[in-house]
């Protein structure tokens, strides 16, 4: 059991002296004392004023080791995205702190990304990633930065480490946003996104290279959300269509055209 820990924590990052906390709960500073250095337990009663007091469960006053969680994830907590009192789509993201007590940055290089999908929520698994850090990005958010494939999202090339900013609350997301999205099956895309999540529970996932077609994405399927940064690579966008995409975007122009005139001698017979 950790509320003892807990507690003491959780006052000192609000800058509260015993006599300020045991004011605002209605209870006698050595009273208070007595919980911090494990001499007595509060009665339910107290125990669940501590708990709307903080915006935090019993459950997680009690069960978890708030000491043992990175000044990100005690943010989460704080800004009321507790799992207990969310329900458990959210979750506390894990991550890796440098020895300042600062946020990381890890690296999902692509030969990784397999064993991310097992592994995202697994701290074992995050340590074992590279890490760097970008001085220019706010302090005060997530990131996370992934090795993309393919060429869907041309011009961003092949190859390309994409940087996203962690996504708590999905429905923030506005649509025409590029995001990094991390699904069960599906493996980690990097898309343009329609949000729907409010519609029918879905998000639309758009290619830049107009020869991928959209596709619908359940957010039962999603596991994680990162918003588009920026993305570093050792090559410029390409300044042309190289041959085989403009092969294959006449083809599409072509068939495209044919149901057209199709359609039109369809209308004209009738």
């Amino acid at each position: 059991m950790y509320f003892a820990t807990n507690l003491k924590l959780l006052r000192k990052r609000k800058k509260l002296t015993q006599q300020d906390l045991a004011e605002a709960l209605g209870i006698k500073r050595p009273t208070l004392n007595n919980y911090e250095n494990k001499v007595s337990g509060p009665p339910l009663e107290v125990l669940t004023k501590i708990s709307d007091f903080f915006g935090l469960s019993m459950d997680t006053l009690v069960r978890v080791d708030l000491s043992k969680l990175t000044d990100f994830q005690l943010k989460e907590l704080e800004a009321g995205n507790d799992v207990y009192v969310r329900g458990s789509r959210l979750r506390v993201l894990t991550s890796t702190v440098g020895t300042d007590n600062e946020e990381n940055i890890e690296l999902v290089p692509e030969k990784a990304k397999a064993g991310y999908l097992t592994g995202f929520a697994d701290p074992e698994y995050i340590r074992s990633l590279p890490v760097f850090r970008l001085p220019f990005l706010d302090r005060e958010k997530k990131y996370r930065t992934f090795q993309i494939s393919g060429d869907s999202m041309l011009p961003i090339p092949e190859g390309a480490w994409v940087t996203g900013e962690f996504v708590l609350d999905w429905y923030t997301i506005k649509s025409g946003e590029a995001c990094i999205i991390v699904t069960r099956d599906e493996g980690i895309s990097f898309k343009i996104v329609e949000n729907n999540i409010s519609v029918d529970g879905t998000l639309k996932c758009i290619s830049l290279n107009p020869l991928y077609k959209p596709y619908n994405l359940s957010v039962e399927e999603v596991r994680e959300i990162w918003r588009f940064v920026h993305y570093i690579s050792p090559e410029l966008p390409a300044g042309k269509v190289e041959m085989e995409h403009l092969v294959r975007s006449i083809n599409v122009i072509q068939k495209d055209v044919g149901e057209l005139k199709n359609h039109l001698l369809g209308e004209n017979e009738k």
